[in-house]
């Protein structure tokens, strides 16, 4: 049986991923004269530059999530399903989710990403990935019981395993979580746990290529590798890892380091559903796209956001993945399915970058805008203003800049809670540590 929405006589566009790239494109089309259904697997839309801040207790994981139900409460013609999407009937329209069948008339896959462990299955069980608040949570709740277990200890080795932290990935995502690890050692733990040494506590940074931050300029590399070293961080440039057993982790060389926290922010593939053909599938399982998100021979069926791969001269290997890319991309769509109800010319979409930014601690980030490369406090500064005009909702924004005031005038973050799910017995709480 269907998917219980209403029937009428407006074509209906079916929107896959409630992310910066699916959402922008709801939002743009309400009173359009179409009919949205907008289906996620979760029923808010996540601020995804802020997960490291979720994961190393810095702000609380509902100041980066948002309703979609109150984002579209007031609108007609707009659906929401929280669903999982399973596959696509190109044939008969069609989508098959964990609630039934949803029909389209036109389907746009804004599903985004998730994690890529490049074949390592051991990786993918015991490394923490960062593609979700709940995600971050995990990793907050390890680092957390690691220091509680840790102060418990007298075996120094186990001690030191347990606080060594190793960050996979030399992007904005790995570089931010191993800064914010960092500040915490510094101002924060200490505080907590006077009688553990974090003298002892080694945070790593391993990156597969010669530079961090690969998609910006060699400024903000160069700089970003300054002040990791300058906060106490280990980075380890061209140096690729091949296994993690949940005590060890093996490096490419056959060299070991002991940790029990391994966070994976080294590589992402689309989520992309069944049946789509073959030759749409492209590396990194994006989808292939032409100039209008289009999909090659699939005129009713597009793809945005981080899932699709759009090659020009511009950019043979496609765009970057940032939210900038999506919300553009997004907002693009948006206008050709209103000139689509007009019988008017598509137009192609082209990507106005506006810059990159990454944040490594406390008064320190890198910039590369358009016109002018910079770092330091005020780089940081301008980080915090983008992210937080970028976040959905008042409350949202007054939330985080309270907690960021705060955080910076006491040296201080306040939501060091370990929540673990309950298992059966809601008075037995298990730890990742202490499964067998």
């Amino acid at each position: 049986m269907p998917v219980n929405i209403p029937e009428t006589a407006k074509k209906r566009i079916v929107i896959i991923g409630a992310g910066f790239a699916g959402l922008k494109l709801s939002q743009k089309l309400i009173g359009s004269g179409y009919q949205i259904v907008l289906i996620d697997k979760n029923n808010y839309h996540q601020f995804q530059p802020l997960f490291y801040q979720v994961a190393t207790a810095g702000i609380e994981p509902s100041s980066i999530l948002f309703p979609l139900r109150k984002v579209f409460q007031k609108q007609k013609d707009v659906y929401i399903r929280v669903a999982e999407v399973y596959s696509v009937d190109t044939d008969k329209k069609e989508i098959q989710t964990s609630l039934d069948v949803v029909w389209y008339d036109y389907l746009v896959i804004s599903s985004g990403v998730n994690s890529n462990f490049f074949g390592m299955k051991s990786m993918e069980e015991y490394a923490i990935p960062m593609k979700s608040a709940s995600e971050a949570m995990a990793l907050r709740n390890r680092l957390l019981q690691s220091f509680e277990k840790a102060v418990t200890l007298r075996d120094q080795n186990e001690r030191r395993a347990l606080l060594n932290v190793i960050v996979v990935g030399g992007g904005p995502t790995g570089v931010e979580v191993a800064g914010a690890i960092a500040e915490m050692k510094k101002f924060v733990l200490p505080k907590d746990y006077p009688d553990l040494n974090f003298d002892v506590m080694q945070i790593s940074l391993i990156e597969g290529s010669p530079a961090l931050l690969g998609g910006m300029s060699k400024h903000a590399s160069e700089k970003a590798l300054f002040y990791l070293r300058r906060l106490g961080i280990s980075v380890t440039l061209n140096t690729h890892v091949t296994d993690f057993d949940g005590s060890t982790l093996t490096l490419k060389d056959g060299s070991h380091i002991e940790t029990k926290t391994v966070i994976w922010a080294a590589g992402i593939s689309g989520v992309v559903p069944e049946g789509l053909p073959e030759d749409a599938i492209g590396r990194g399982k994006r989808i292939v796209v032409d100039e209008y998100n289009r999909i090659s021979g699939l005129n009713d069926i597009y793809a945005i956001g981080d899932v699709c791969v759009m090659s020009n001269s511009g950019y043979p290997n496609g765009h970057p993945q940032v939210a900038q890319v999506a919300i553009q991309q997004g907002r693009n769509l948006a206008k050709n399915f209103l000139s689509l109800k007009s019988n008017s010319g598509l137009k192609p979409f082209k990507y106005i970058d506006r810059g990159s930014m990454a944040t490594i601690g406390r008064n320190r980030a890198v910039a590369d805008l358009s016109f002018i490369k910079f770092s330091g406090f005020v780089a940081w500064l301008t980080w915090m203003f983008v992210h937080l005009m970028a976040i959905v909702g008042v409350k949202n924004r007054l939330l985080i800049f309270i907690n960021w005031f705060w955080n910076y005038l006491t040296y201080d973050q306040s939501l060091r809670l370990i929540l673990w799910a309950a298992k059966k017995d809601p008075t037995k709480i298990i730890s990742p540590l202490d499964r067998k």
